[in-house]
């Protein structure tokens, strides 16, 4: 990762203060009060269902009451693991890489794009994925942060939370810039690359935008799932299948394999 890796080591997790320990202290100390709430929920939807199966005539309004409660309990408790999980990678549970990894070469894979994962450009930081494909090449980076963390933009400018994101963006527009010369001189194909931050815990800001990005300062951040999409959905060259085969094969051969 340009700039440094968000991940808390080990070290910090053992001792206890770190906020992603705190955050699961807190939420293993929260799970009476969940249960609690998701049983007054299911309560109001035996009631619900019953008043409406009485309402509307329906046959067994005291079964259609049984089984809306279920149902409310159930999206309850899915709602809640969901917002639990997506801190996972912040709370170190999970990589992002390998996440974003996943999604990449599921989507990507069949509409003829390469993917290459944990290189280092000479001379630069890692990058945690390359890719290649008919529409251009794309460097994709990972990060997460606190889960209340908003990250938007505000004249033309990157905030994560109240503090600027020019650092993080200048390092991987650094990054991008160097491979893309390196990678055309190389190659002998003219590319340019741009710059994505696959965001595995953070608030995105995106207003009405309906792909759920936010773009500031040459950078664009959105969630990991969104990644594959963005990249189909935006090309910015038209590469050939043979110019796709160098860039790849030059890229492997350029770029050192991160351990």
């Amino acid at each position: 990762m340009p700039g440094g890796s968000i991940y808390v080591p080990p070290t910090d997790q053992l001792n206890g203060l770190s906020p992603q320990v705190m955050y699961e202290q807190f939420w293993r100390k929260e799970a009476k009060q969940r249960l609690k709430t998701r049983g007054l929920k299911a309560a109001g939807g035996v009631v619900a269902g019953v008043v409406l199966g009485y309402r509307f005539g329906l046959p067994g309004p005291v079964a259609i009451g049984l089984v809306l409660g279920l149902l409310v309990a159930a999206a309850d408790a899915f709602l809640a693991w969901r917002a639990y999980d997506a801190t996972a990678v912040w709370r170190g549970r999970r990589r992002g890489e390998t996440v974003t990894a996943k999604l990449l070469k599921r989507r990507l894979g069949r509409h003829g794009y390469r993917i290459l994962g944990g290189r280092a450009v000479p001379g630069q930081a890692s990058i945690d994925h390359l890719v290649i494909g008919p529409g251009g090449v794309w460097i994709v980076d990972n990060e997460s942060w606190d889960p209340e963390t908003e990250i938007a933009t505000y004249g033309e400018r990157l905030f994560l939370g109240e503090k600027y994101g020019s650092k993080e963006a200048r390092a991987l527009t650094g990054v991008a810039s160097s491979l893309a010369e390196v990678l055309s001189r190389e190659s002998g194909v003219p590319v340019s690359i741009e710059s994505l931050i696959a965001v595995h815990s953070g608030r995105l800001v995106h207003g009405r935008d309906r792909r759920r990005s936010v773009t500031a300062e040459g950078v664009t951040l959105l969630a990991p799932r969104h990644a594959a999409s963005w990249i189909l959905g935006a090309p910015r060259q038209e590469l050939d299948e043979s110019q796709v085969e160098v860039l790849s094969r030059t890229a492997a051969r350029v770029l050192r394999r991160m351990r």
